[in-house]
């Protein structure tokens, strides 16, 4: 308990003398995953959609591997990320492994699958009977886009918020891909790690308090947009 306390007393500390070591590894976690569930989330998002209306050959197949990439194990995706950005690599040139850049990647390895997942998931639950009848009213393919993602915005910011967990909670990939490296790469997850393993449990536990303040912040919001959006049905 004395732990968890000094842990919390740490915190603000570290805030209120505007440690700036502090603020960089946040800034730079904010930046990072913002970026990541963004792309995520224009990416996903439509491609949820198009899974989970359209019909074609193989789409089976797409879709389980969608949801394997769920359930893909981020120290496998920092892997992929790190082989194909190495020296050696096919995008090798790019020199973008330890950069925020290659944290960003590994982050949406992670995260896109989820969106998809849960977006297509979302959309292939939409009751027939509710396409037939916009049909009948004559509702453009437009109208009859728009009108889904209404039905279904409730699912699709769920799938946000769980893209973005996955995000926030992500260790292994950021630690392969991006180094840990100080003033470059050193982002929450991986600063607490770090300092686990030199026995600093009072600054792991402040910068865990920390990360958990701006993954409530985030989830809050989303999840008032989200009940707010389901109210107004």
């Amino acid at each position: 308990m004395d732990l968890l306390i000094g842990g919390f007393i740490k915190a603000w500390q570290m805030i209120i003398s505007g440690d700036q070591e502090i603020f960089k590894i946040t800034w730079l976690t904010i930046k990072v995953s913002m970026t990541a569930i963004l792309v995520s989330t224009l990416v996903g998002i439509p491609l949820g959609v198009l899974l989970g209306l359209l019909r074609f050959p193989g789409r089976k197949i797409v879709l389980v591997f969608i949801n394997i990439g769920m359930g893909l194990p981020p120290v496998v995706a920092g892997l992929w990320i790190t082989i194909f950005l190495w020296r050696s690599g096919p995008l090798g040139w790019l020199s973008w492994l330890y950069t925020p850049t290659a944290i960003i990647l590994a982050q949406i390895l992670v995260s896109l699958p989820i969106v998809v997942g849960l977006t297509s998931s979302a959309f292939q639950q939409i009751d027939g009977k509710f396409l037939m009848q916009l049909k009948a009213l004559g509702a453009t393919k437009g109208q009859t886009l728009f009108l889904l993602l209404k039905e279904t915005k409730v699912a699709i910011l769920a799938a946000v918020i769980a893209g973005l967990g996955r995000i926030l909670a992500e260790v292994g990939a950021a630690m392969m891909v991006g180094g840990n490296l100080r003033d470059e790469t050193r982002i929450l997850t991986t600063s607490i790690v770090m300092e686990v393993s030199k026995g600093n449990f009072d600054v792991a536990l402040a910068l865990s308090f920390i990360l958990m303040t701006i993954a409530f912040i985030i989830t809050f919001i989303l999840t008032f947009l989200q009940q707010r959006s389901g109210s107004s049905r």
